[in-house]
C-alpha cells in the first residue's frame, strides 16, 4: 500500500512509521543479523562499480537453488524479471488465475497482450482444482501461476501443478510460475526439481519478503530453457542490481539459522492470528499456507479499511 497517499486522503500524521501496511508481506522478523553487520562492514563496495557478471550472487544462488549458474538471471527485485520476461516472450494470448497480483496483467498489457481471465471461486476456497486444464488450449501462449497464490495464500498440490505443467508442454504454453513465497513453506523446493525436464517452465523468485529486505530489491527467474535465458541475459541492462542487494544474496541464503526461526515463528503465530481472527464475528478466513491470511468482510456495509484507519478499537463492534 501507499501509506504517504492513505495518510493525505485520510488527514493521518504522515509518519509511515504510524501506519501498519498489512497488504505487504514482509518477514516481521527484519533482515537477517548477518547481513545487517555486513552492510555497514562493506559499504566501500558502494564506492565502486559492481562486478557486471555478479560472479559471487550467482555462485551463492546456484548453491541455495541446485541449478546451474546458466538457468539462472537475478534481477532487481521479481517484478522486474516479470516484465523482462513478458518483453521477451512477446505473448499473444495468456491466462490469468484472478484474484493474483497485479503486476502480470500490467506487463502483459505493455506488450499488448491479450488476457483472458480464469476466475478462483470461493465455493472451491479458492484454489486451483482440474478445471484450469479445460480451459488450457492450443491458442493460449502464456500462463501464470503464484504458489503459494498472492493474495489468497493457497498452495495447489503438487499432483496439480505437474498435470498443468504438463499440459502446457503439449501445447505450447510458456508456464511462468511466481514462487515468491515458496521459501516460507519448510522443505518445500517448488517446481524446481523438474526445471530440466520442461523448457517451457520458468520460476520467478524473490529474496525481499522471506529475507525482509525490500529497500534492496533483488529476485531471480529460473529457466528450463537455458538458451533462451542466455539471450534474456545478453539483453539486460548492465548493472540492474546495486552492490548492497548483491551483498544481501550473497550472505543470506545460507543462513540456515534465520531460516529455522522464521519457520518456528510463522508456525507458532499463524496459528495463533488464524484462531484468533477466526473468533471475531464478521469476517471469513481462508487458512494460508505462506506467511499471510486472506480474508473477507461478510458485511457488504462495513468501510473496513477506512474503519481500521480510523483506529476503532473492534472490541466495540
Amino acid at each position: 500500500g501507499n501509506k504517504t497517499a492513505l495518510a493525505r486522503e485520510f488527514d493521518l500524521d504522515p509518519d509511515p512509521a504510524l501506519v501498519l501496511d498489512f497488504s505487504a508481506n514482509i518477514n516481521p522478523l527484519g533482515m537477517p543479523a548477518r547481513l545487517r553487520a555486513a552492510i555497514p562492514a562493506q559499504l566501500d563496495r558502494l564506492e565502486r562499480y559492481p562486478d557486471i557478471d555478479y560472479q559471487q550472487l550467482y555462485a551463492a544462488l546456484a548453491r541455495h537453488t541446485g541449478c546451474a549458474a546458466e538457468q539462472i538471471l537475478a534481477g532487481n527485485g521479481a517484478t522486474e524479471l516479470i516484465f523482462a520476461l513478458t518483453r521477451h516472450l512477446k505473448p499473444r494470448r495468456a491466462l490469468l488465475p484472478v484474484p493474483g497480483f497485479a503486476e502480470y496483467r500490467r506487463a502483459l498489457q505493455r506488450e499488448g497482450c491479450a488476457i483472458i481471465d480464469f476466475p478462483l471461486l470461493e465455493s472451491e476456497d479458492f484454489q486451483l482444482t482440474p478445471r484450469l486444464l479445460e480451459a488450457l488450449s492450443p491458442d493460449l501462449d502464456c500462463l501464470f501461476l503464484c504458489t503459494p497464490n498472492n493474495p489468497t495464500g493457497q498452495q495447489p498440490g503438487s499432483d496439480l501443478l505437474l498435470q498443468i505443467l504438463k499440459r502446457c508442454q503439449q501445447l505450447g504454453i510458456q508456464l511462468i510460475v511466481d514462487e515468491s513465497f515458496i521459501d516460507f513453506l519448510p522443505d518445500h523446493r517448488g517446481l524446481q526439481p523438474v526445471l530440466d525436464k520442461y523448457d517451457c517452465l520458468y520460476l520467478l523468485r524473490s529474496l525481499t519478503k522471506f529475507y525482509a529486505i525490500p529497500g534492496l530489491r533483488l529476485g531471480y527467474l529460473l529457466a528450463g530453457d537455458r538458451a533462451r535465458l542466455a539471450r534474456m541475459k545478453e539483453q539486460q541492462e548492465p548493472w540492474t542490481i546495486n552492490a548492497l542487494a548483491a551483498l544481501a544474496g550473497e550472505t543470506v541464503l545460507d543462513d540456515s539459522r534465520y531460516q529455522a526461526n522464521t519457520h518456528a515463528w510463522l508456525a507458532r503465530e499463524q496459528a495463533y492470528l488464524l484462531a484468533a481472527l477466526s473468533a471475531l464475528p464478521g469476517i471469513k478466513i481462508w487458512p494460508p499456507a505462506a506467511n499471510y491470511l486472506f480474508l473477507r468482510s461478510l458485511d457488504s456495509t462495513l468501510p473496513l479499511q477506512e474503519r481500521l484507519l480510523a483506529g476503532l478499537d473492534t472490541a466495540e463492534e
